[in-house]
C-alpha cells in the first residue's frame, strides 16, 4: 500500500478521519493526500478557486492540518489537492490520478448535519470510488493499532473477494480476523453455500498465516446482526463488499451497506468487486 487519500470538508469528522488515516499510513508505510472539493453552485472556474479568496482560505486551513499532523506521519510529506465539482466524482477522479489504495472519509451517522458534505455524501463516495473506502464516525475512539477485523460471509460469490485485502491488513497490523457467517434464510442450499464460502475463507487465511475466529449468527436484519457482533467483540474494522451494479450479492449492498455505514460505531471498510478481481 503506497497512497492514502483523505476527504476534508473542514468538519471535526474529517479531522477525525485524518487522524485515523495517519495511523493506517504509518502501519502501511503509505503517503497521505488531502482533498477538498468546492461543491458550491457558482460560475467560478477551477482557476478562480486556485487564485481566489476561497483557495487562500481553504489552503490556510489545509496548512494548519499539515502543521498538526505532519510530525506524526512517518512516510513522506502530506500533499494537498483542491478540486471543484461534485464531491464524490472529484474524489473518485483524484483517487485514480494519484493511484490511491484507500480513501478515508468521516461520516456523521444517522444524526445528519447536512452542512458538512462528507456526512451527506459518504455513501456516494463509497459507491463511486475506484479503491477501498474507510468511513469513520467522530465518536469512534481511535487506537494506535487494529486488533480485530470483522468479515461477514454471505451467499454471494463476491463475499470471498474481501479476503486478500483483509488478510494483508491483518498481517500488517498482526490482527485477528473474525469470519462471521450470517444466516438470514432457512433455505438449506443457501446456508450450505455460506458454510462452503466460510471453509474457503478459512483455508485462505491459513495459507496467509492470519489468525482467525469463525462465528455464526441467525439474523432477521443482516446489518443489525453485524453491528451487534462488532460491539460485543470489540471489532476495530468491518470489511464489506459494495457496488450493486457490479455484483450479484444482495446481502451487503444498497440499504444494508448504507445501514452499516450510517449506524456502525466501528469504522467500515468498503470494497467493490471490480477493484480486487
Amino acid at each position: 500500500m503506497k497512497t492514502i487519500l483523505v476527504a476534508i470538508d473542514f468538519s471535526k469528522n474529517a479531522e477525525h478521519a485524518l487522524e485515523y488515516a495517519v495511523m493506517f499510513a504509518n502501519k502501511q508505510k503509505a503517503c497521505i493526500y488531502l482533498i477538498w472539493v468546492d461543491n458550491t453552485l457558482s460560475e467560478e472556474s477551477v482557476i478562480d478557486i486556485i487564485e481566489g479568496e476561497t483557495r487562500i482560505e481553504k489552503r490556510a486551513y489545509m496548512d494548519s492540518l499539515i502543521k498538526r499532523f505532519q510530525p506524526q506521519v512517518k512516510c513522506g510529506e502530506i500533499q494537498v489537492l483542491l478540486r471543484k465539482g461534485r464531491v464524490y466524482q472529484e474524489i473518485a477522479k483524484a483517487a485514480k490520478q494519484i493511484d490511491a489504495d484507500m480513501i478515508f472519509a468521516g461520516t456523521h451517522g444517522v444524526s445528519g448535519f447536512e452542512q458538512y458534505w462528507i456526512g451527506s455524501n459518504a455513501y456516494r463516495i463509497v459507491t463511486q470510488a475506484p479503491c477501498a473506502v474507510v468511513t469513520i464516525r467522530r465518536d469512534y475512539e481511535i487506537k494506535d493499532t487494529i486488533d480485530n477485523i470483522l468479515l461477514p460471509i454471505d451467499s454471494s460469490m463476491e463475499t470471498k473477494q474481501k479476503l486478500p485485502f483483509a488478510a494483508k491488513l491483518a498481517n500488517d497490523f498482526k490482527a485477528t480476523i473474525h469470519l462471521l457467517k450470517v444466516y438470514n434464510t432457512p433455505i438449506s442450499v443457501i446456508r450450505k453455500r455460506i458454510d462452503k464460502y466460510g471453509e474457503d475463507a478459512e483455508k485462505c487465511l491459513i495459507e496467509n498465516k492470519v489468525k482467525y475466529i469463525t462465528a455464526e449468527r441467525e439474523a432477521d436484519n443482516v446489518a443489525v446482526s453485524i453491528i451487534k457482533y462488532s460491539d460485543e467483540f470489540k471489532i476495530d474494522l468491518i470489511s464489506i463488499m459494495t457496488d450493486q451494479d457490479m455484483t450479484t450479492a444482495n446481502k451487503f449492498l444498497g440499504p444494508y451497506a448504507q445501514q452499516l455505514i450510517n449506524n456502525s460505531k466501528t469504522p467500515v471498510l468498503s470494497l467493490r468487486a471490480k477493484e480486487i478481481e
